[in-house]
């Protein structure tokens, strides 16, 4: 007896899709994972500031870096020395600033910080990134996140470091 070709596309059908299910358990999809983003959460104080304008907001959304890049990824060079929530006058208003460091030895060919910003029921509202290509080893980057989102909406940032090594 000999099966039919229908019944036979049907077992390969089932056969990988089952196949690419037990995969993807076990490539590193889930938390926790080596190579995935850790990111550091941080409050934001009460912030008493205008919006900004539509002036002010055309030229922010210029330099706001929104666009992630697929080939990063954690690096254990990369460190943080410091990163604090800034209310800058002018255009720039909301950043995320601070100090990242390559403590490793090597060049790491591009460096991004994310930022991810929430309001006060915990929603998030926006992703936001600075990068730099070619951080020398045991060097520092003094990084500049502006987000696009009202001071008035914020309530919470969590921020991560991803890079390429050399």
């Amino acid at each position: 007896m000999t099966a039919s070709p229908i019944g036979r596309r049907r077992l390969l059908i089932a056969v990988g899709a089952g196949s690419s299910a037990l995969l993807a358990g076990c490539n590193g999809g889930g938390p926790g994972v080596e190579g995935e983003p850790d990111y550091e959460r941080e409050p934001i104080e009460d912030i008493d500031a205008e919006d900004r304008s539509e002036t002010e907001l055309t030229a922010a959304d210029a330099l706001a870096e929104q666009e992630i890049d697929e080939g990063v990824s954690a690096l254990g060079e990369l460190s943080f020395e410091r990163h604090e929530f800034v209310l800058e006058d002018g255009f720039r208003g909301p950043t995320v600033q601070g100090v990242l460091e390559n403590t490793g030895d090597e060049r790491i060919d591009l460096a991004e910080v994310r930022v991810r910003v929430y309001n006060d029921d915990g929603d998030q509202l926006g992703r936001y990134l600075d990068t730099i290509g070619d951080l020398d080893g045991e060097t520092t980057w003094e990084f500049q996140v502006i987000i696009l989102e009202s001071p008035s909406e914020l309530a919470e940032y969590d921020i991560t470091a991803l890079g390429t090594p050399n």
